[in-house]
C-alpha cells in the first residue's frame, strides 16, 4: 500500500485541535502533540513501507496566472505553529516519512501525480481536502482522522464521495468550478449551490458538454444562471483540476521508500517534549543481540588460556533514595 500525507492540512488540523498547550519549559507543543499521535496511529493502522509526507511549495505560478487572487485570503501561519514546524518535521522523519515538495506543485498536485503513477497497489491519502476527492477510484481512497474522541480513521471511497457531494469523483472538478471554494478564494457561479451543481451535472454531464452549447442545459433555471459565466467556469476548472503529471526530477519508486520508525529517536523526542502518554504507547525496543566472539573456536592443540585471577568482591553500594517522575500534562 502507498500512503500519502497532505502535510499542511493535517498540521493545521493538529494545531487547532488543541489550543494553548505548553510543556514545562513554556514551549507551545499543541500541534506537535496531536501530529505525533496521528503519526503513531498511522503507523499502527497503515504500516506501509511506501509513502511520503507532501508539502506545498508556496502558491504556484500557473494558478496565479489564471487568478492572481488565488488563495489571497489565507492568513499567515501563526507564530506558535511556525515555532513547532522544525520539531514536527523532525518527528515525521523519525517515523520514517520522506518529506517531499516540488516547485510549481501544491501538495494536492503531488498526491495526484503519485496516485496516478501507482498502477497496481492500493493508495491511501491522509487529508480532509475536498479537492482530493477527484482522485478517488477503485484503488485510491481518502483517509481522515476520526472526529472528537472517536479516534481511528474514516475512509472515503467512490460511494462516500457520491454520498457527500452528490456526484462521482470524476465530476468533482466540475462541481467545484460551479460552487467555488471559499478556502482557496475561488468564486462560484452566483445562485447555484452544492445541490444545484449536483443536479445540473447529473442531468447534463460535465461542463465541457454544454459550456459552448447552452441549449444542452435542459434545466431552464440553471441555463439562465449560467448565462455569461463561461469565462469564470473555464478559469475555475484550471484552478481546481490537479496537476497529475509526475515531476521530471522525482522518480516514484525510489522517492517513496519509507524507513521503519526509529522508536528510540521518537521516545527521545517524546521525553524532550514531555509526551508521557505517547511514550507509554510506543513499542518496546528490540533486545540488543549478544556480542559475537572474536574467534569461533580455539585452534586445535593451542595452549590453554591462563587462569583468570579470583574475582574481587563487588563494593557495596547504598540503595538510592526512591525518586518520583515529574508529572506531565500528557
Amino acid at each position: 500500500m502507498l500512503v500519502l500525507i497532505d502535510a499542511y492540512s493535517q498540521i493545521f488540523r493538529s494545531f487547532f485541535a488543541i489550543r494553548r498547550l505548553n510543556n514545562s519549559q513554556g514551549e507551545p507543543v499543541n500541534a506537535l502533540f496531536v501530529f505525533t499521535r496521528l503519526l503513531l496511529d498511522i503507523a499502527k493502522k497503515y504500516p506501509s513501507h511506501r509513502g511520503a509526507m507532501l508539502f506545498d511549495c508556496g502558491k504556484v505560478d500557473f494558478r496565479l496566472k489564471v487568478n492572481p487572487e488565488y488563495k489571497a485570503n489565507r492568513p499567515p501561519m501563526p507564530d506558535e505553529l511556525k515555532m513547532q514546524m522544525p520539531w514536527i518535521k523532525e518527528m515525521a522523519e523519525a517515523f520514517g516519512w520522506p518529506l517531499l515538495s516540488c516547485p510549481d506543485y501544491e501538495a494536492d498536485d503531488l498526491a495526484g501525480a503519485f496516485a496516478r503513477a501507482e498502477k497496481s497497489d492500493e493508495v491511501r491519502i491522509v487529508s480532509s481536502d475536498k479537492d482530493l476527492s477527484q482522485l478517488v477510484d477503485p484503488r485510491v481512497k481518502l483517509v481522515s482522522p476520526g472526529h472528537g474522541n472517536t479516534g481511528g480513521f474514516v475512509e472515503r471511497g467512490e460511494a462516500e464521495v457520491k454520498e457527500k457531494f452528490g456526484v462521482t469523483p470524476e465530476l468533482i472538478p466540475d462541481y467545484l468550478a460551479i460552487v467555488g471554494d471559499t478556502s482557496d478564494n475561488i468564486p462560484g457561479v452566483p445562485g447555484i449551490g452544492p445541490k444545484g451543481a449536483a443536479e445540473l451535472l447529473n442531468s447534463c454531464g460535465p461542463i465541457e458538454n454544454w459550456i459552448d452549447a447552452p441549449e444542452r442545459i435542459t434545466i431552464e433555471k440553471y441555463r439562465k444562471k449560467l448565462d455569461g459565466q463561461s469565462e469564470l467556469l473555464r478559469k475555475n476548472l484550471q484552478l481546481v483540476r490537479l496537476r497529475c503529471e509526475l515531476p521530471a526530477d522525482l522518480t516514484a519508486p525510489a522517492t517513496l521508500d519509507r524507513r521503519d520508525p526509529d522508536y528510540a529517536k521518537i521516545a527521545e523526542l517524546c521525553r524532550r517534549f514531555e509526551f508521557n502518554s505517547i511514550l507509554r504507547e510506543l513499542p518496546a525496543p528490540p533486545p540488543t543481540p549478544p556480542a559475537e566472539a572474536a574467534d569461533d573456536a580455539l585452534p586445535l592443540f593451542s595452549a590453554a588460556p591462563p587462569p583468570e585471577p579470583p574475582a574481587k568482591p563487588e563494593p557495596k553500594t547504598e540503595k538510592p533514595e526512591k525518586t518520583f517522575e515529574q508529572g506531565s500534562l500528557f
